[in-house]
């Protein structure tokens, strides 16, 4: 019987143990998409305690406590810090065969060297020893970044904000990339037009111009996308259900967008229409200048009304959705590629039986100019674990090049997170193992290896092209 999260950890082959332990296992990380606050890395802040690095934010950990049977105060309610620790530790042995219980251990052990399980009788000890850490030196935040070996880390910024904590970050000289990412979601969100007006209010006064017009938003717009990239940035990200790519006209999108300044109510049509006319004028831009543009689709959001009104969104109440993503996909990326405006692309599917969807919709639209010029990226979110990862995997093996991923990314708020890279890179090299030991694949270790490596980290260093920035 194998040991619980011991050195081959989800290694099941002496050749898995080779790939992982010989060539991935001492690789950089390039986390070119997650969630952490810039600021809190500018702040280099010590945490008060386990609690605050490892619940607060933390929607995974919540909405297993909710299964659970735990009040929501002890969530994102008052009570104290501890408390909600207390029951966070009863509630991670009912995670059994959830990816919270390997990445809650694997967690523990890589950065507080603790190998105990985490229950009810051990709650107490863990807690203290970690928080007694976290207040010292070696446990700030950029020592925890440094300590994991990143390389380059991406965070999500609305365009509105100043990256004044960028500024900081690079002023100070810091070892690790810390670069923006550009996410216009509010920008084009018609779902709320009372929200969308606040919006463009808010941007007139960034740019310090009044916006009149469809013409005066996206000049403003722009602006700060120019802004970005001088800070540089060089990746947008997009979060939305689906790819809109509706028939439009200017004409059309400036009186919607009229429509939209007078508190005028539009229909289904015209909010399509002008989110379909914002998302690609993003994308033109993106090509520009040259940036990598991704596309997080797919998720049903914000689903508990009563959740909603509790605590806000991104708080746990999401889950996957099921639109209808082929269509307008490819007609999105028809367009910008027929009129050769089609920047390094990344699409990432939140329903799994979007799979080869994605999958094959990548591949159509690959020009020879680069390898994996459209990737279809990692498995995102409730499918980044270790099934959805595999499901990923061998479907992007059989209808592209697994060879040519741009690898892991965290997608998280959590300076604790990064393991999820070491827990990509051993189930990459146990499938890889896998193969080599069935004789799928030949016993060829020094170019698997090197395949391993290109995916795990190589791959992505030449795709983003960090270096320049």
């Amino acid at each position: 019987m194998k040991t619980f999260l011991d050195e081959d950890f989800l290694l099941q082959t002496e050749t898995a143990k080779r790939l992982y332990h010989d060539y991935a296992s001492h690789l950089p990380i390039i986390d070119y998409h997650c969630h952490l606050p810039p600021n809190e890395i500018a702040g280099d802040i010590n945490f008060d305690n386990l609690t605050a690095i490892w619940l607060h934010g933390d929607h995974y950990k919540w909405r297993a406590m909710r299964a659970n049977g735990v009040d929501e105060s002890y969530i994102t309610g008052g009570k104290s810090d501890k408390e909600k620790f207390d029951q966070w530790a009863a509630t991670v042995p009912y995670t059994l065969r959830n990816p919270l219980y390997h990445w809650t251990h694997l967690e523990l052990q890589r950065y507080f060297g603790i190998k105990s399980r985490l229950m009810p009788a051990t709650a107490d000890d863990i807690y203290n020893d970690c928080t007694e850490k976290l207040r010292s030196k070696e446990y700030r935040v950029r020592s925890l970044i440094v300590r994991n070996n990143v390389e380059v880390i991406c965070t999500t910024d609305d365009p509105l904000d100043s990256l004044e904590y960028h500024q900081k970050i690079r002023q100070d000289n810091f070892g690790v990339k810390v670069l923006p990412a550009f996410r216009p979601d509010k920008a084009m969100n018609t779902d709320s037009l009372s929200a969308l007006n606040n919006y463009i209010n808010q941007v007139e006064k960034v740019v310090d111009s009044e916006i009149p017009d469809w013409y005066s938003y996206l000049s403003a717009l722009k602006k700060r996308h120019t802004y970005f990239a001088g800070q540089g940035c060089c990746v947008s990200d997009h979060g939305i259900d689906q790819i809109y790519a509706e028939d439009y006209t200017e004409k059309e999108v400036s009186e919607i967008f009229g429509k939209i300044r007078s508190n005028q109510p539009i229909t289904v049509q015209e909010s399509v229409k002008f989110k379909s006319a914002m998302l690609y004028q993003f994308a033109v831009w993106d090509h520009e200048k040259g940036w990598v543009q991704q596309y997080h689709i797919g998720a049903l959001r914000n689903n508990s009304s009563r959740g909603f009104r509790q605590s806000g969104p991104d708080t746990g109440r999401d889950s996957i959705g099921d639109f209808h993503q082929g269509k307008s996909l490819s007609k999105f990326l028809d367009k910008l590629d027929s009129e050769d405006k089609l920047a390094k692309t990344i699409l990432y599917n939140l329903n799994p039986a979007d799979n080869e969807l994605m999958a094959t919709m990548a591949g159509n639209f690959n020009d020879g100019s680069v390898a994996g010029k459209i990737q279809w990226g990692s498995a995102w979110w409730f499918l980044d674990q270790k099934d959805g990862m595999i499901r990923q995997m061998n479907a992007l093996s059989n209808m592209g090049l697994l060879s040519r991923l741009v690898g892991m990314l965290t997608d998280s708020r959590s300076f604790m997170s990064f393991p999820r890279h070491e827990y990509f890179r051993r189930i990459l090299c146990n499938l890889f193992g896998d193969d080599i030991e069935n004789g799928e694949l030949p016993n060829d270790l020094e170019w698997t290896g090197k395949i391993v490596q290109d995916i795990c980290y190589y791959n992505a260093k030449n795709y983003f092209d960090f270096d320049k920035k």
